[in-house]
């Protein structure tokens, strides 16, 4: 027996029986209509997903998703994207959990009632990095996390604090130069309008032997910025600046999305004059995807 159609007919005839099974049935339950759709699926690109080994369908995974500005279609997107993911790979993962780590409370999606069940149940972890207390009483690895939320005035003191402790806890030299890695790129992030040397200043280190400017040095003309160092050279100096500030943020945006831009996109990264790539460095931090990189770009170009 064909039930569902049988259903749809039912259903067709008289759609306020769904709301005899269900109570209480909304205000409006007289007017509405039965219908048979299709979801046409969308692309969905899931930016952190924490696989457990292979268990024979017994282990967890973990969708994490990093918030750092306001999103009123956010749970919508996450939970949408991660029912699918695990339903498409149910017979390798027991259960789903989901971590939404956001700078602060009041950038939280407003309308949270059609989501209360998972909002308020076990699946769902909401964390506020402005409310897990001082950065200093923190262990390491989540300080880093605190430290990018931390107004300009505030950072540069608690990383120079950062770079002290980590010094005192006797990691080894591979996690430790790790951890000095995103801290300086976490201050990149922050002032991108200084030189290497200002920046070394402000954290009391040389930045010469780290990752982000060894690879800003490999990509970017350093020839220009030496020139513009050289005395009545102020206009080399700056294009020397605005060739590193291009080449470290087209690297840091490829390592955040995985995947080499196109031509048309270097481009027109690269034709952003110096004031328009500070601001891209700040924003890129808050990008979810390659779509966000190319709406920033459409309303300042």
């Amino acid at each position: 027996m064909r039930r569902d159609s049988i259903f749809y007919r039912i259903f067709q005839q008289q759609p306020t029986l769904l709301f005899e099974l269900v109570t209480p049935p909304p205000a409006n339950s007289g007017s509405y209509r039965f219908d048979s759709v299709a979801v046409k699926e969308s692309r969905f690109e899931i930016d952190g997903v924490f696989l457990p080994p292979e268990t024979d369908g017994t282990g967890t995974i973990y969708f994490c998703e990093v918030q750092f500005q306001r999103d009123e279609r956010l749970y919508e997107r996450l939970f949408s994207e991660s029912l699918l993911y695990f339903y498409r790979n149910r017979d390798y993962y027991g259960d789903w959990q989901a971590v939404v780590i956001y700078s602060s409370r009041n950038i939280e999606q407003t309308a949270l009632h059609p989501h209360r069940s998972l909002l308020n149940g076990e699946q769902v972890y909401r964390i506020y990095l402005d409310e897990l207390g001082p950065i200093r009483q923190l262990p390491l690895g989540i300080a880093l996390m605190v430290l990018t939320t931390l107004q300009d005035n505030q950072a540069p003191e608690e990383a120079r604090y950062l770079l002290t402790r980590l010094r005192q806890e006797n990691l080894d030299p591979e996690s430790g130069q790790a951890i000095i890695e995103l801290i300086t790129t976490i201050m990149v992030y922050k002032f991108t309008f200084l030189s290497r040397v200002e920046v070394e200043s402000m954290l009391g280190i040389s930045l010469q032997e780290t990752r982000v400017y060894q690879e800003a040095k490999e990509e970017g003309r350093q020839e220009g910025r030496q020139e513009g160092r050289q005395e009545g050279r102020q206009e080399g100096r700056q294009e020397g600046r605005q060739e590193e500030a291009t080449a470290l943020i087209t690297r840091q945006l490829t390592r955040r999305f995985g995947q080499e831009f196109s031509e048309e996109m270097q481009s027109r990264i690269s034709e952003l004059p110096l004031p328009l790539l500070e601001q891209l460095g700040e924003a890129l931090l808050d990008f979810t995807s390659l779509t966000d990189l190319q709406t920033w770009l459409g309303t300042h170009l």
